[in-house]
């Protein structure tokens, strides 16, 4: 049952309205003014509050201001019953992070369709949704019962992928949004000459294709090439994009929710255009480190190309081959016979990052 603290001084008014929200099958609470507002929170924790703006002692604009700066308190939502009708009254209130506001008199059906949209759209923005396919499924769900559309769910099924295959290329209509179940994947863009510009290794529980989707063009702005056997799940753009553009919280949350580490990428632009090739290169295997998959409690060694980690690192082939060869040398890292790379020491590789260069190991204090 869901619970409503209720301010209001007119006492004809407060009844009323704890009357028809009770039943309603709501559990109400209410204090006739906003005096010891924490307080009342604290010992009932109301999912709403329903708050008179002109109030003795403590006024409307007064709580909500003393909510929003509490962390705890903040996303209580919030919904102001006001006599005032002025475009500035409503918006002082909305300013200061009002959800909604009822107008008195308001009816019945105005009072519940307020409490249930707000409380619809709480729920909504509390939910927490894992970046998968299952994740995926419980938004579209969610999203749809918030917005109040008929929900379709789909299931998905994974695709294989071989190693060499085009998930998508450059200049394809953008159809479908992709997540990768197992296996790895490059994204490049080519170059006028030619050339492969590698923008990305992705693997398994990363989307791709996200950001083209959603672009005025909806043209996929590179291409994606599997260097690893893959499952692929394939999500076409119809079976949600109907549902997350009918309001800009469902869009910004999905978005979030496909993202991958959209932070990350920002970051590892600024690495290829400020760090020397060694600094990119220790970056480079680090992170390619991170995102190997454990076999056994042990790394079963990055593998990748040389050619694709020198366009991931923006150098020539040879100097990528060069730089590798130099970190061998210097024991930070190692090569089996299949030229898969495992990395021996990660703290004194962590410095190259930082600062591109690194003595001996005796002489690395961390």
């Amino acid at each position: 049952m869901k619970r409503i603290l209720l301010l209001e001084d007119n006492k004809d008014v407060r009844e009323n309205t704890a009357e028809i929200l009770e039943l309603s099958h709501y559990q109400v609470k209410t204090a006739e003014n906003g005096e010891h507002v924490r307080e009342h929170i604290s010992n009932f924790w109301p999912d709403l509050i329903l708050c008179d703006i002109m109030m003795p002692m403590v006024d409307g604009y007064q709580v909500l201001e003393q909510l929003r700066r509490s962390t705890p308190m903040a996303s209580i939502p919030f919904i102001f019953l006001t006599a005032k009708s002025k475009k500035s009254d409503v918006r002082k209130g909305m300013n200061l992070g009002a959800d909604d506001y009822l107008t008195k008199p308001f009816t019945e059906d105005e009072l519940l369709n307020a409490v249930e949209s707000r409380l619809r759209k709480s729920s909504f923005l509390l939910s927490q949704f894992s970046p998968d396919i299952s994740g995926v499924n419980k938004f579209f769900k969610s999203a749809s019962q918030f917005l109040k559309v008929k929900y379709i769910e789909q299931i998905y099924h994974a695709d294989p992928y071989k190693k060499g295959d085009f998930v998508f290329m450059e200049g394809d209509a953008a159809h479908r949004l992709f997540y990768i179940e197992a296996g790895t994947v490059k994204t490049y863009k080519s170059t006028r000459t030619g050339k492969e510009l590698v923008t990305g290794i992705y693997r398994s529980g990363d989307f791709l294709g996200q950001s083209s989707v959603f672009s005025n063009k909806s043209l996929y702005a590179e291409s994606t090439f599997v260097i690893e056997n893959a499952l692929i799940y394939r999500i076409p753009k119809t079976d949600f994009i109907h549902v997350i553009n009918q309001h800009p919280e469902v869009m910004r949350r999905f978005l979030s929710l496909i993202s991958n580490d959209l932070l990350q990428t920002k970051e590892d632009l600024v690495v290829m255009a400020y760090s020397s090739v060694r600094e990119r290169a220790a970056k480079a295997l680090l992170k390619l480190e991170d995102s190997t998959v454990i076999d056994e409690g042990t790394k079963p060694g990055i593998r990748i190309n040389r050619e694709d980690f020198a366009s991931m690192i923006g150098t020539a082939t040879e100097t990528a081959i060069r730089t590798l060869s130099d970190f061998r040398q210097e024991g930070l890292i190692t090569t089996d016979q299949a030229r898969r790379i495992r990395v021996l020491d990660r703290k004194r590789l962590l410095l190259v990052a930082e600062f591109g260069m690194v003595g001996p190991a005796e002489k690395v204090m961390i």
